[in-house]
């Protein structure tokens, strides 16, 4: 007698056990009465009875999707492989279980396939440096093919853009020669703006001559180093007038020419002057017609420098 209750009392129990189902807050179940849609349960306890209900339970968690590698041909005829991560979760799980059949792997392909065409339509360039936009692009198309599969886009993001080595190198010349561009613009921008800086000084200081003075003794210090085996006569340009004067005055003048080349100690050979007061002075490195001077500017050959100044090259600035 007890086993005949006793039966009966399990089958009861283990069909209660099987329908009793929990699930978690992120999950949601699609409940068939008899083949048909019944309702959507969860999250929480609720009993499914076996054999007339089924229940197919769905997540509704951000889904992270990774979409595989794709050869686009871009609009200017450039091959590159791209990849990209997509991210969509569940919003109605009642189309997501009747309107597709494996929802996740449906996404994926559409992904892949959205992901070609749309990139297929902008240049090397564009996939390059616009990639928000393109990301914009691509999460629009998707999100509004698969909401009648209750399946929500969250975002698109574009990974890595492969290119050839070819291509690499060709953008690398491509960027090299804007660089060198950008130089040579500036240069010539600085050397424009350093012309009409210098012509402002030339209006300066052709008002005041004092500042043209100036500027030739700051010349000759620049020139004067610590070490430096030159020694610099400034002498004033109104000297060149007396002079001038001079030889305007005298019977028959004989034109003074000053020595342009660089003298050494002592001259290489000396003519003594002959009658008329007019000598030939040939200074070492130096012509003999340029060494032309008055009888009253000429020294005879035993004429020697003086001791502070010997072994020094001299010159004469006219400032």
């Amino acid at each position: 007698m007890m086993l005949s209750y006793l039966v009966p009392l399990v089958l009861v129990l283990l069909l209660i056990g099987a329908s009793i189902r929990i699930l978690p807050e992120y999950k949601r179940g699609v409940v068939f009465f008899l083949g048909r849609f019944q309702a959507v349960k969860g999250p929480g306890l609720f009993i499914i009875v076996p054999v007339i209900q089924k229940m197919q339970v769905v997540d509704l968690r951000l889904v992270t999707l990774d979409v595989p590698e794709q050869d686009v041909i871009s609009q200017d005829n450039v091959t590159v492989r791209v990849n990209a991560v997509l991210y969509f979760r569940v919003v109605d799980p009642e189309k997501a279980i009747i309107q597709v059949e494996h929802y996740g792997m449906a996404t994926s392909q559409l992904a892949q396939t959205t992901l070609r065409s749309v990139l297929g339509k902008h240049d090397l360039d564009e996939m390059l440096s616009e990639r928000d936009r393109l990301n914009d692009d691509i999460q629009e198309i998707l999100d509004t093919q698969t909401e009648g599969w209750g399946i929500k886009v969250a975002n698109v993001e574009i990974k890595h853009v492969d290119l050839d080595e070819s291509m690499i190198r060709a953008i690398a010349r491509q960027a090299e020669a804007e660089r060198e561009r950008r130089a040579k613009v500036i240069h010539a921008e600085g050397e424009l703006q350093a012309s009409h800086k210098l012509l402002e000084a030339a209006d300066v200081m052709s008002a005041n001559p004092m500042a043209l003075q100036l500027r030739y003794l700051q010349t000759m210090s620049d020139m004067n180093g610590k070490n430096a085996s030159t020694v610099i006569f400034p002498m004033p340009m109104d000297l060149l007038k007396g002079f001038s004067a001079m030889a305007g005055s005298a019977p028959g003048p004989v034109p003074i020419r000053l020595p342009t080349a660089r003298t050494e100690r002592h001259p290489e050979t000396t003519t003594p002057p002959a009658e008329g007061g007019v000598g030939l002075c040939r200074w070492r490195g130096q012509p003999a017609s340029s060494a032309i001077a008055d009888s009253t500017m000429s020294r005879p050959s035993s004429t020697r420098l003086p001791s502070a100044v010997s072994g020094t090259r001299m010159r004469m600035v006219l400032a």
